[in-house]
């Protein structure tokens, strides 16, 4: 669990909720190399892979997606810095 006394990153206020939306998003995370998340909304969590080798261009090329930690659906609007020592700092 993230605290919110050491990083700006979101904290769930309370449990997720099942089948509530149908969010997704697409960051862009500046970290130790810049790449995209890409989070899907599922069971109340935001499912979410890291895109390395930027977002393809055209619908025929695919990219690798790898698979990271669930996050809570308030990443969904987050923008800010993650500090460092964090999972994933960066901005």
């Amino acid at each position: 669990m993230r605290d919110a006394s050491k990083t700006p990153e979101p904290v769930p206020r309370s449990r997720p909720v099942v089948g509530q939306g149908n969010t997704f998003v697409i960051q862009e995370h500046h970290a130790r190399r810049l790449h995209y998340d890409f989070r899907l909304e599922r069971d109340g969590v935001l499912v979410s892979w890291a895109v390395p080798k930027n977002l393809p261009e055209t619908a025929s090329v695919n990219h690798l997606a790898v698979r990271t930690e669930d996050h809570p659906l308030e990443y969904a609007t987050f923008e800010g810095t993650i500090p460092k020592g964090s999972t994933a700092p960066g901005r």
